[in-house]
């Protein structure tokens, strides 16, 4: 009986020997997928991001604007069903956003009250670089089919109105799904700072407290755009800054030299922050 023992033990040790050396195997290429997944939609976001089609005004923002880092921080994927609010014409995020959509096989949405606005169309119309682009008012949305709704500097327009960033917030949490990210850029205030105030700024909290408010979990912050140069006081609010520039006219003008001096500050000190839809 003992060689029959002898060689069942040689035949389940060499069975675990095989289990073990196949499964850093089985482990390994499924790493490699990732990865490779991963380094595809890098390079769909880079493809995006140094398009020709963008402006050159618009590129020449990415220094200030941080795109591939922001993006990366709000966790963009491929295939995403991606929503952005008020993209306007030559919107700076729909350039990128929208044809990382179409080359991923995700959906880019604009929100915006008139679905026809014929600039917002005559942008997007090149099918090969956007494919087929939507477009939406805020409150036919569908509700929780997208991954991630995009705010970028809009809540100094809505804080000064009662209600309307509860609305814009309460219409971005019921388009998302459960696990749906609100990626927000926004001109940031100093605390304290009235957000009624009328000079494009608004403090963090308030954005952080009117999104927890409805409904949102804040995953994340990030400083990757903010601009300690920015000392938010400006004679014509944000907008002095660029790219507006708004430098008045008559005796409210700036001089040259202190046109300047507005210049060499950049863009505004902004908050990029992260929440999800529980």
């Amino acid at each position: 009986m003992r060689p029959a023992r002898t060689l069942t033990a040689l035949i389940a040790a060499t069975s675990a020997l095989s289990l073990v050396a196949v499964a850093p195997v089985l482990a390994h290429e499924g790493h490699d997928h990732h990865e490779a997944h991963a380094k595809a939609a890098d390079v769909a976001l880079k493809a995006a991001i140094d398009g020709a089609w963008r402006t050159p005004e618009n590129k020449a923002r990415d220094e200030y604007r941080h795109p591939a880092e922001a993006l990366a921080f709000w966790g963009l994927k491929p295939g995403a069903n991606i929503v952005e609010f008020y993209p306007g014409a030559k919107g700076w995020w729909t350039e990128i956003l929208a044809p990382y959509a179409h080359k991923t096989k995700g959906r880019y949405t604009g929100v915006m009250n008139n679905t026809n606005d014929a600039a917002f169309w005559a942008e997007v119309a090149d099918k090969s670089i956007y494919g087929e682009v939507s477009a939406s008012t805020l409150d036919a949305l569908p509700a929780g089919k997208s991954d991630l709704v995009l705010i970028a500097r809009a809540f100094h327009n809505w804080a000064r109105q009662d209600g309307v960033t509860e609305r814009h917030l309460d219409a971005a949490f019921k388009a998302l799904k459960p696990g749906g990210i609100l990626a927000v850029e926004q001109h940031r205030a100093p605390e304290g700072s009235d957000p009624k105030a009328g000079t494009g700024y608004v403090p963090e909290s308030y954005v952080v407290e009117a999104a927890k408010k409805a409904g949102f979990v804040l995953v994340g912050k990030s400083e990757i755009n903010a601009n300690p140069k920015d000392d938010h006081d400006h004679p014509f609010g944000v907008w002095t800054l660029k790219p507006i520039r708004s430098s008045g006219k008559g005796d409210a003008a700036l001089t040259p030299e202190q046109r300047a001096e507005f210049d060499a500050i950049g863009e505004s000190d902004r908050m990029t922050l992260k929440f999800k839809k529980p």
